[in-house]
Parts: C-alpha cells; sequence; structure tokens
C-alpha cells in the first residue's frame, strides 16, 4: 500500500525501478542506496541485468549486506573482479547502461555538485568531489542519482559548482520521482504521502508536471526484497537519521 511508503523504501525502489532488462548497471562509492537498489531488483524482478559495483565486484551475491558500497564484502560470490579504472574505460566505450552516482546538489538540467557549497575560493563546505562523476555522467547511457533531502537547497535552480554533466535521465528523493525530458527535469510522480504543491514548494526549480502520477505502491515482492536486505531496520534507520 502507497501510504505504507517510509524515506528509505520510496528511494531505494524507484531506484530499483530505473533499472531495465538487459542492462548493464553500475552503483558508485557512497552510494548504498543504489547498491540496495540493485540488489533488490536481482530479488524482486524477473529479467536479467548485470549489476557492477565501485568495489569491483560483478553479479555479487553478498551473504551479509555491507553499510558501505565500496566494503569488500559487496564482492562476495562475484565470479570477476573489476579495477576501478576497468569500470571508466568500459564506461567510456559505451559498455554501461545505467550508472547509479550520488550528489549534494543538482539543477533542473541534470547537472551535479560534489565538490563545494558557497563561492569555490570560500566554500561554506569543502565536499569530496567528483570521482569517476565527471568521466561517467557523460559516457554511461543513462545516469540516475538520488537526494534524501528534498529542499531548495539540494534540487536546485543554480548550482554552486558544476562538478559533472551529461546524461543524467533520473532523480529520486523521498517526495518524488522525476525524469529529465528535452533537457530538463519533469515530474514522473510523487509520494502520495505528500501534496503536488508540497513538492512545487520543496523543489528550488521550475519544472513540468502535466503528466505527472501518485507512485504506484511498492509491490509484495519488492517489499519482501527490501526487508531481506535490510531486516533490522538498520539502513532505514541510517537514512533517517
Amino acid at each position: 500500500m502507497s501510504e505504507d511508503w517510509t524515506p528509505f523504501s520510496y528511494i531505494v525502489v524507484n531506484l530499483a525501478r530505473q533499472i531495465r532488462p538487459g542492462e548493464v548497471t553500475f552503483s558508485g562509492v557512497n552510494s548504498t542506496p543504489a547498491m540496495l537498489a540493485c540488489l533488490l531488483a536481482k530479488r524482486a524482478y524477473d529479467f536479467h541485468f548485470t549489476y557492477l559495483n565501485v568495489a569491483g565486484g560483478v553479479e555479487p551475491m553478498p551473504q551479509k549486506i555491507p553499510h558501505s558500497s565500496s566494503d569488500p564484502a559487496i564482492v562476495a560470490g562475484s565470479p570477476a573482479i573489476f579495477a576501478n579504472e576497468d569500470f571508466y574505460d568500459l564506461c567510456a566505450r559505451g559498455g554501461i547502461d545505467l550508472v547509479f552516482l550520488g550528489c549534494a546538489q543538482i539543477d533542473a538540467e541534470g547537472r551535479t555538485n560534489v565538490s563545494a557549497i558557497g563561492s569555490w575560493h570560500s566554500p561554506k563546505v569543502r565536499l569530496p568531489g567528483g570521482g569517476g562523476a565527471a568521466v561517467m555522467m557523460p559516457t554511461a547511457k543513462r545516469v540516475a542519482t538520488w537526494r534524501t533531502e528534498h529542499s531548495p537547497r539540494t534540487l536546485v535552480e543554480k548550482l554552486d559548482f558544476v562538478t559533472a554533466a551529461g546524461n543524467m535521465a533520473a532523480v529520486v528523493t523521498p517526495l518524488a520521482v522525476f525524469q529529465r525530458r528535452s533537457g530538463r527535469f519533469a515530474l514522473e510522480s510523487w509520494n502520495p504521502q505528500v501534496t503536488l504543491d508540497e513538492v512545487v514548494q520543496r523543489t528550488g526549480f521550475k519544472f513540468d508536471a502535466r503528466n505527472a502520477v501518485p507512485t504506484p505502491p511498492a509491490t509484495r515482492r519488492e517489499n519482501t526484497a527490501l526487508g531481506s536486505l535490510d531486516p533490522n531496520g538498520e539502513f532505514a534507520a541510517e537514512l533517517a537519521g
């Protein structure tokens, strides 16, 4: 039921729904929600896709889900291990269909900032930097991101700094799912626990909502898969915190 959505389940399930049959999908560093989304899709959906992760795993089958997407535990069960440079090379050659990359800020055109908040020369916050984003965003066929905070300071009209730009396709927050169309984000669906007006008020950029609908509820298989990945609610508590 839609009323059972939590911020955690909404983000992870709707990230998983970005994956398409037959794709090669990659989750990056500091990307625990995306890692969980890929593992959820493996358990909840009947179609095949190839999952690669930044720790080096190829089609991993971990017995215990680590709290860091870079933990070597996530490579358990992998038939092969990739080095980081191999991921970048594969992506640059057009071999990765969907990349999940995190961000601090994102604008209406799908550009991201993970470098600095405020002036570059005297920032309020110095962020960790782009890592592979500048390589993977323009070369992956599609990129999806998420923000655990849906506010005008995270979904912005103008970035404080442009770290990466390219083939951003979707952004998921606890309130909504946006898809990029004709170069700009449009609202695909919103969490039925909030109003469309609340999504508008809490988004820093203007967006087209003409075809938006309430987000379909999680299926039984999606809920079961998510429960198996987070049986004690530890990941959900971390996101809520």
